[in-house]
């Protein structure tokens, strides 16, 4: 029998943290593809921590395929009084957690939210590699002159 090597988890390519921040990005008018956005950010590095953070409005549909392209889904606060800032906040939160552990050595962020640019300049600090992934309108300039690596998808 002959045993086919499908995936290699574990090798000495650099360990990346990617948070989406799906309020802002995961709209009908951006189309993203959680399987091309999976196979872009595995040319950082192994994906290690893959979360995507949604809202209260969140699919079941969306929940699901975003779940079986290997990322995990993170509900913001639920209820009437939940804002799209609140999901900035777990993002922001999870994002800076990353930062501080070394087992991760990039750090990516899919947003055109200049929200999260304390977490880009506190990672570039402490010597983490930074990668933004966006698309127009609305990508924040001073997202894309703070990291490292800009990506801008079509």
């Amino acid at each position: 029998m002959v045993f086919e090597k499908i995936k290699d988890s574990v090798n000495s390519d650099p360990n990346v943290g990617i948070f989406v921040d799906g309020p802002n990005v995961v709209r009908k008018e951006f189309d993203l593809d959680f399987d091309e956005l999976r196979e872009k950010t595995e040319e950082f590095g192994n994906i290690k921590i893959g979360k995507v953070f949604l809202n209260q409005y969140a699919s079941d549909k969306l929940i699901e395929a975003i779940i079986s392209q290997g990322f995990e889904a993170e509900l913001g606060l639920g209820g009437e009084k939940a804002k799209e800032s609140d999901v900035d906040v777990y993002m922001s939160t999870e994002a800076s957690e990353a930062v501080f552990n070394d087992e991760i050595d990039k750090i990516v962020l899919v947003t055109r939210d200049a929200d999260f640019l304390p977490v880009i300049q506190k990672a570039k600090e402490l010597g983490k590699e930074t990668v933004v992934i966006g698309m127009e309108p609305g990508f924040s300039t001073a997202l894309k002159n703070a990291a490292d690596k800009v990506v801008t998808l079509e």
